[in-house]
């Protein structure tokens, strides 16, 4: 549950400069008298992409916008065309116009001139223009020109913003490009993240972990969401349509011909299968998956790994990954699919006997809640930031980010069938009992109402056209 009392106290705003901290009283609007709760509060989500090439943060923005609409917000998702940095031609949308989609708008804007680092001039003077049009912002990721130079102009309009790193604040990530990123930080995130109404973290751990550069900014916790799936009446006939195939389509030209992909991924209930399914990138522990994997074949295990993802953004490691499966001794017991969605997404997920994500970092981890909702047990690592749910609610199995603890995680779990079943049960009800994304829309709304109602923005006059 979201901690109100973490959004306080309050920051004064209007400056370019740091705002110092008010030294008031805490402030919590009353539900039955607020202005603001008699009428649908006017929020702007602003992205970088939506695209499906960046993965999880991307998408769950339509989820989070289309449960704020149901609970009655209007609601705009400011993003750019941006499909990838690697040549990938730019999303197939309309600019400059809204697009009406679940019940809340988005507007797409050119990503130029600089698109590898999502700048989008459209972008930025659209929300200089009508900024006065909105109660609050919602900026997702830092250190991106979009949502920095976002974060600047609703601070000079006077529009109160929320800043959702994205991890971009573990000092791990951090250490990426670090000289750089820190003069980043000086000239534009430090004075965001100050400005600040709150931070929207998605787990204690991420909250305690960040680098908030010096400033005192207030966070809230809230999670991600999931929406509990339509499940297929028959997923093995889904999954023998797309993996009898010599390779997935999706998977980029030059790496598909070179793939051990004619084993068909096993559709009796007696070859358990283990699913990766992440962006294949070097922070998911694909380097101690495998081996792992390897040492289970060793032991004379049976089973069966799929694994399913990619990584436009750099293809080089996932080519990498694959000719390391192509010549282990796993390869005559893998599929993999490539970018997975839709049905032959959940497919796999109904199919899979075990959802594995040993990651070295997860500031949350949406496709382990997706597994989770969908009733498959979990074995993740401790930098998963949701594995204490997890760990709580006996819906998986937890390891060190180390070779050895997860063979034996891995072998603890293949082992016996009944307990991954009914931790397969519990699973399900954990993600549903705390990544409702109802719940998690009014958990936001109310922190919403109660910077809005701290700050003094209790009402926005209608514009007078």
């Amino acid at each position: 549950m979201v901690d109100i009392n973490h959004v306080s106290p309050w920051k004064q705003r209007g400056s370019l400069h740091e705002n110092s901290v008010m030294p008031g009283r805490q402030l919590k609007p009353d539900p039955m008298t607020s202005p603001l709760k008699q009428r649908s509060l006017k929020v702007l989500q602003i992205i970088p992409s939506i695209s499906a090439v960046y993965g999880g943060p991307s998408q769950m923005i339509r989820g989070f916008s289309h449960a704020l609409a149901r609970q009655g917000a209007e609601v705009t998702i400011l993003t750019t065309d941006s499909n990838g940095d690697n040549g990938q031609a730019p999303l197939d949308v309309p600019l400059h116009y809204p697009v009406k989609q679940d019940g809340y708008t988005i507007r797409y804007f050119r990503c130029a001139p600089f698109r590898r680092y999502k700048f989008s001039l459209g972008l930025l003077s659209w929300l200089y223009c009508h900024a006065d049009e909105f109660d609050i912002a919602h900026i997702h990721a830092l250190f991106s020109p979009v949502s920095s130079l976002s974060a600047t102009i609703a601070r000079y309009c006077k529009l109160p913003y929320i800043l959702r790193p994205l991890g971009t604040l573990d000092p791990a990530d951090i250490q990426k490009k670090r000289y750089l990123k820190y003069l980043y930080a000086a000239v534009l995130e430090r004075p965001n993240i100050a400005g600040a109404a709150s931070l929207h973290f998605t787990s204690p751990q991420e909250n305690e972990v960040s680098d908030k550069f010096g400033t005192r900014t207030p966070s809230v916790v809230i999670p991600l969401g999931v929406t509990e799936p339509k499940r297929l009446p028959n997923p093995n006939a889904v999954i023998s349509e797309f993996s009898s195939s010599r390779y997935s389509k999706s998977l980029p030209s030059s790496i598909a011909p070179v793939l051990p992909l004619k084993i068909p991924i096993p559709t009796h209930e007696d070859i358990p299968v283990i699913l990766f399914m992440s962006r294949i990138d070097p922070k998911k522990g694909l380097d101690l998956l495998i081996p792992a994997l390897e040492n289970l074949v060793a032991n004379g295990q049976i089973f069966h790994f799929v694994l399913a993802g990619a990584n436009p953004q750099d293809p080089a490691y996932e080519k990498s990954v694959c000719d390391r499966i192509q010549f282990s001794p796993i390869s005559s017991c893998t599929t993999i699919t490539g970018f997975v969605q839709g049905q032959q997404k959940q497919a796999l997920l109904q199919r899979a006997d075990l959802f594995v994500l040993p990651s070295y970092y997860e500031n949350f981890g949406i496709s382990v809640a997706e597994a989770m909702v969908t009733g498959t047990p979990v074995l993740i690592s401790d930098q998963v930031h949701i594995h204490p749910n997890v760990q709580e609610a006996d819906a998986g199995w937890i390891c060190s980010c180390n070779e050895g603890d997860l063979t034996m995680k891995l072998l603890k779990a293949l082992q016996d069938p009944n307990e991954r079943h009914q931790r397969g049960v519990n699973a399900q009800s954990c993600a549903l009992e705390k990544y409702s994304w109802s719940t998690i829309a009014q958990q936001t709304l109310n922190m919403y109402h109660t910077i809005l109602e701290a700050e003094g923005f209790s009402h926005k006059a209608p514009k007078v056209i």
